[in-house]
């Protein structure tokens, strides 16, 4: 007590002079970080169940654009194909392209998924997927309604929904402003890489194709387009069910000369259409790699399917019997 006593009514401790020529010392205040954030509204334009990572890098801002260069195109890419019963023919040369759309992104759920040239995709690189502009190549993609700019590479085929341009990687969408509303309108034009403007070449001639390669393109898209139309095969009785080893009612969802593009729409579409109970298997013959769904027990159910596929992606694939 009495030592407590003692620590009570001692002296008060002075105050520490400061002197104004010394500089106060402070703790250093934590560097700030700026991450984006994303308040996704209902209807967006991203992949169903897809988003921003749990644990997004900071400095987005300053991710630089894509740098434009001459690179070798991927071959199995510049093959046309068909999906969901739509014929595309992809570019086999870098050529004049400018168009306007619907822009959308796509985040985690592909993140680290193998891409058309066999890479990787990246969510936060400054990248892109196009249905028919060469791959690799570059583009730039202007915000419509803000003016802003950036210049993606283009790596992957799509999107294949109906009503867009582009998708975009999540840090070309964030730095165009597409993040919180999940799409958006843009204007995409191509890049020569070199271009001392830096800006798109559609002042440029594009390059002849070789008479056979442009036969060979031709003849080999008017027959995937042949392969696509609906089986006019009878639908089989109610309640008849499906054929045993590969036989039966199946939905056509893309047909490729090369099986490597066959597989990556098939990652694409079982991510997206993650609802579906049926197995979605790649079937090869005549030098064609078919994506089906299937078998149905009817043409009815299948019929349903495709309708509601439709009703996700804007396009319908196609009824085949076999």
């Amino acid at each position: 007590m009495a030592l407590l006593a003692a620590g009570c009514g001692g002296t008060p401790p002075k105050d520490v002079a400061v002197d104004p020529a010394k500089p106060a010392i402070s703790k250093p205040a934590p560097t700030p970080t700026r991450k984006p954030t994303a308040v996704l509204k209902k209807g967006g334009g991203f992949y169903k169940d897809d988003g921003p990572a749990d644990d997004i890098p900071d400095g987005l801002d300053d991710i630089p654009d894509a740098v434009p260069r001459w690179e070798p195109l991927h071959k199995p890419a510049t093959r046309p194909y068909v999906v969901l019963g739509k014929e595309y023919v992809p570019n086999t040369t870098l050529k004049p392209y400018k168009a306007r759309g619907i822009a959308s992104w796509y985040g985690k759920k592909f993140h680290g998924q193998k891409t058309s040239i066999g890479e990787p995709y990246d969510m936060f690189a400054m990248t892109a997927a196009h249905t028919t502009l060469a791959l690799p190549s570059y583009a730039r993609v202007t915000n419509v309604q803000t003016g802003k700019s950036v210049v993606v590479r283009i790596t992957d085929r799509g999107p294949f929904h109906a009503d867009r341009v582009i998708d975009l990687s999540y840090t070309a969408a964030y730095r165009l402003g597409l993040i919180n509303g999940g799409s958006g309108q843009v204007e995409v034009e191509a890049i020569l890489p070199g271009d001392p403007a830096g800006t798109a070449y559609a002042q440029v001639a594009p390059a002849t194709r070789p008479a056979a390669e442009a036969d060979e393109i031709e003849a080999l898209a008017r027959r995937l387009a042949l392969e696509e139309r609906p089986v006019q095969t009878p639908p089989p009785p109610a309640g008849d069910t499906a054929s045993p080893a590969g036989k039966g009612v199946f939905l056509q969802l893309g047909a490729f000369g090369n099986a490597d593009n066959a597989e990556v729409l098939r990652g694409h579409l079982s991510r997206e259409l993650d609802w579906i109970a049926e197995p979605m298997r790649i079937y090869a013959a005549g030098g064609i790699h078919r994506l089906q769904l299937g078998p149905y027990a009817t043409r009815a159910d299948a019929e349903r399917v495709a309708e509601r596929i439709r009703a996700t992606l804007g396009q319908r694939p196609t009824v085949v019997i076999r």
